[in-house]
């Protein structure tokens, strides 16, 4: 009976340490938190960049690390108790989409290291980082340098609409003041008229649109946010719908059906991340991993919908552009 009781719980012993050692491993195995201020759905495209790019370079999901993916569906309410989950989930490091989920992030914790995806700010005249180069602080990340990305797109709106006299502009409060400070100061040198719709949050969005179109504007610049970024398709549908030529940041706005769009495609933004919150994971503190800013911009513009709206591009800009959709 001894003998037949040491080997049944040699048995049961060796049943378990594979489950022990699973859990052991994925006790050990670093969490990355992502926190992102719009739809889910916009997500998977982005984390598979993400994924990729960890890949590459060590950390094989789920073998050597873990997401926790929370997004807000868009509703600006949501994004402290979202933030706040994460750092419940003891996460190792947050990858913070856009202004507000950075802001959000640093209100629910002092400790955890954040990796800002922040398209909208100023982070150094705004107290994010102390310098590109070291930030000093809580936050590292990427940046874009927003101020000259104003004139540019009013810039190719002039060229395209000779005529232009008068913009809306979709804006998200909640992403602060650098954006909008900055098109109404080039709207000012270029002497073209403006009129800002305010979109604090997804169920804003129509509304800002159809008043925007009830103005007469000539145009429409949708700035940086992820109400915004979320929604390319669907706003490329409801701006044609309007016969209201629109252009913003994200290069799948003209891919989708939009007019124009020139900036940054947030896909890449996340894949160029992936070294960042690896230095975090393997040790380096966010004050001294350099912040950076976007290695790749693009200009996309959709023949099919300028012939709708009755605009021809320039050769200029067509020469510029880097994928022309006819």
């Amino acid at each position: 009976m001894m003998r037949r009781e040491f080997i049944t719980f040699l048995g049961g012993a060796a049943a378990a340490w594979p489950l022990a050692a699973s859990a052991q491993q994925a006790a050990q195995r670093p969490k990355i938190g992502i926190l992102y201020p719009g739809l889910a759905s916009a997500l998977p495209s982005r984390i598979a960049a993400l994924r990729e790019a960890l890949q590459a370079i060590g950390y094989r999901e789920p073998d050597n690390v873990e997401f926790v993916v929370r997004s807000t569906g868009g509703d600006p309410i949501r994004i402290i108790p979202v933030a706040m989950e994460l750092v419940e989930r003891k996460v190792d490091v947050i990858l913070a989409a856009s202004l507000p989920a950075v802001n959000a992030a640093r209100s629910a914790t002092t400790t955890t290291p954040i990796v800002a995806l922040d398209l909208e700010s100023d982070p150094v005249t705004i107290g994010l980082i102390d310098s590109l180069s070291r930030p000093g602080g809580q936050v590292t990340g990427i940046f874009l340098d927003f101020p000259d990305f104003s004139k540019k797109w009013l810039e190719l709106l002039r060229e395209a609409i000779p005529k232009l006299s008068s913009i809306a502009i979709l804006w998200d409060p909640a992403t602060g003041p650098v954006q909008i400070k900055s098109v109404e100061n080039a709207a000012k040198e270029l002497k073209v008229k403006v009129e800002i719709m305010e979109v604090p949050g997804i169920s804003n969005l129509d509304d800002s649109i159809f008043t925007a179109s009830g103005k007469g504007v000539d145009a429409i610049l949708m700035l940086s946010s992820a109400v915004i970024g979320a929604n390319q398709e669907y706003i490329a549908g409801l701006t044609l719908g309007l016969r209201l030529p629109a252009v913003t940041l994200f290069p799948d706005f003209a891919r989708r059906g939009g007019l124009m769009a020139y900036g940054v495609n947030p896909v890449n933004i996340f894949r160029q991340s992936a070294p960042i919150v690896a230095k975090v994971l393997r040790g380096s503190k966010p004050s001294e991993v350099p912040a950076e800013l976007p290695t790749k911009f693009e200009l996309v513009v959709n023949l099919k919908t300028a012939k709708r709206l009755g605009i021809v591009f320039p050769t200029s800009i067509l020469l510029r552009a880097d994928e022309v959709i006819e």
